[in-house]
């Protein structure tokens, strides 16, 4: 069944069921129970995910399409979520439970989706799904190329990133532009860091601010004394820092602040 619905909120709707099945056995669907599916649409991936082992979940806040899914997905009718998921709290439905995360992501906000995925991490151990291309090259790419940034460095402590395969424009409706492209997020078994957190989020962010600077000079404003900035880190780009020497960098400026 090819289903032809509208655009919304930046989504682009998923019509081929072969695609859509790729997605829903990107999951391992082990060590959880639930999981959370994210703009269902017309339900073309919800179908597939409602065949596997897990409860699944759903987030919508297109009118016709919690009406559509209402309709032809009985078994998921008390699963659905109107609401934003940006603004809405999880652990109403989940309770501090371990869930997955996957969808076909609207463009104009998956990058929001990644950063609330990352605050709540100590509860997804998978996170799957589409993005534009770009976007998701870029959450997994490694140091040294110009697509490394701030998601790159800031997913890649937490999860393990594994680009999957790219996705032709013919297989939406409408259409996007460019080529869309899934991942793969697995939790690290060690997912906590050796230095505080919140500081390490923003030496990243602040470190690719000005990614084309040492950061001897983007760090200037977390006033670092001279002696640490004479260390031999300060003298590279963010770009050319593996996630690992950024935690490292972070646990040398959180030291350095404390003294």
């Amino acid at each position: 069944m090819q289903v032809k619905a509208k655009k919304h909120l930046g989504q682009h709707f998923l019509n081929d069921e072969n695609v859509a099945s790729k997605i829903a056995n990107t999951l391992s669907f082990s060590g959880y129970k639930n999981v959370l599916e994210i703009g269902p649409g017309m339900g073309v991936l919800t179908k597939y995910l409602l065949e596997k082992p897990t409860k699944t979940f759903v987030v919508e806040i297109d009118d016709e399409s919690v009406e559509y899914l209402k309709a032809n997905y009985l078994n998921l009718s008390d699963r659905i979520i109107e609401h934003d998921v940006l603004k809405y709290n999880l652990n109403e439905v989940f309770e501090g439970e371990q869930f997955a995360m996957t969808g076909n992501y609207p463009y104009n906000i998956s990058s929001q989706i990644v950063f609330k995925a990352l605050e709540m991490r100590h509860q997804i151990p998978e996170f799957s799904g589409m993005f534009q291309k770009e976007v998701a090259q870029r959450i997994c790419e490694s140091e040294g190329n110009k697509t490394y940034g701030i998601l790159s460095v800031l997913v890649q402590a937490f999860y393990d990133a594994k680009y999957l395969f790219t996705v032709p424009p013919n297989v939406f409706s409408p259409p996007p532009k460019v080529d869309s492209g899934v991942l793969l997020l697995t939790r690290k078994e060690n997912f906590t860091l050796p230095c505080d957190e919140k500081l390490f989020f923003r030496v990243v962010k602040t470190g690719f601010q000005q990614r084309r600077k040492t950061l001897r000079n983007s760090l200037k404003t977390l006033n670092l004394s001279d002696n640490l900035r004479e260390d031999s880190i300060f003298g590279k780009r963010p770009e050319q820092l593996t996630v690992s020497e950024f935690i490292d960098l972070t646990c040398l400026i959180e030291k350095d602040l404390k003294a």
